[in-house]
């Protein structure tokens, strides 16, 4: 098959990248293209993933969402009219599945957070199959169009599926200039950009200063504006680049994210987490938080940092990436045993 991948956000480079080689190691021939938006473009880069880079994200503003929606979803469509794609896949891309339709492609969503109301709209009636953790009750995705007849289910976090091939590097640590012997804590800034996010946040500001006074604090922001904030507080280390952000997470002592990725890539890692999330909690989250494995913070004063001891843990839960894909490629089977490691 002629598969057509398309990446509008930094974690889908890390959601994507596993199911594009799973596709070409069966002989799929696989083309992406990639929004320049936070990190997404230099994340391709560093671990090689071939893209045509096509559009820009336009902003948090609504009516900005809905021109970047119309102009990019246009230049994918111009850009792919020509390569006889058999199929397109995106994660939670409204543009792809908006081009796809235009041009007569079937395609498939994946997403784990089923409270992004416009994005799933669009995406859930236009895709030919919508694929999900189990976590996420079908009765929510209804009104979007996510019928029985397309909808699939995979148990876990998707963040297990990326993360079955990874071990932690050592070296993000000395090219951060961290002493690997003092607590660390990473940390994530809320999504303001996002339709789903649009709170103020005072209480991030307050768990950013509590986290400096007791340990090394990298930040990973998400836009220029953020990172401008960052370095007029001081105190703080922000990388210039994208670096490897799931080693730093497993040699992290803490990670604090006001966004999910992150949050859900420190629990399949096994290291300790705490969320900021002022949106409305998705399944996937409540389940974690049911289970211990994620804790809500409300206090700045509730988070201590201490070191770890023994490093990144070794007990994981992996599980196949070739799953997703078949998922998304052909249907699929839903669920498959997970392989620890």
């Amino acid at each position: 098959m002629r598969i057509w991948v398309d990446l509008t956000n930094s974690p889908h480079v890390l959601v994507m990248r596993p199911i594009v080689r799973a596709l070409e190691a069966r002989g799929d021939r696989v083309l992406v293209t990639a929004r320049d938006f936070a990190q997404t473009l230099g994340l391709c880069e560093r671990l090689r993933l071939e893209h045509e880079a096509i559009g820009r994200h336009r902003g948090g503003r609504l009516a900005a969402k809905g021109v970047g929606l119309a102009s990019r979803s246009l230049a994918l469509a111009n850009w792919a009219k020509d390569k006889r794609f058999d199929l397109a896949l995106g994660h939670g891309s409204n543009d792809v599945t908006v081009a796809a339709k235009l041009l007569g492609i079937p395609s498939a969503t994946t997403f784990d957070y089923e409270w992004a109301t416009v994005q799933h709209t669009v995406n859930c009636r236009l895709a030919r199959r919508v694929v999900v953790p189990d976590a996420i009750p079908p009765e929510r995705l209804r009104r979007y169009g996510a019928t029985p007849a397309k909808l699939r289910r995979y148990p876990g976090l998707k963040e297990e599926y990326y993360l079955a091939g990874f071990e932690p590097d050592r070296a993000v640590l000395a090219e951060l200039g961290l002493d690997g012997a003092a607590p660390l804590a990473v940390v994530r800034t809320p999504p303001s950009v996002s339709l789903y996010h649009r709170f103020e946040h005072p209480l991030f500001g307050a768990v950013l200063r509590r986290l400096r006074e007791q340990a090394q604090v990298v930040v990973l922001p998400r836009t220029p504006e953020q990172r401008t904030a960052l370095a007029d507080a001081g105190g703080y280390v922000v990388p210039e680049r994208a670096i490897d952000a799931q080693s730093l997470v497993a040699y992290a002592d803490v990670v604090v994210s006001a966004g999910g990725t992150m949050n859900r890539e420190a629990v399949a890692l096994g290291t300790p987490v705490w969320t900021t999330f002022e949106g409305r909690l998705g399944a996937v989250d409540e389940r974690l938080i049911a289970e211990g494995r994620l804790r809500r913070l409300a206090h700045a004063e509730e988070i201590t940092v201490e070191k770890r001891a023994g490093g990144p843990a070794t007990d994981r839960v992996r599980r196949d990436p070739g799953v997703l894909a078949d998922l998304l490629v052909s249907g699929g089977k839903e669920g498959e045993r997970p392989v620890r490691g």
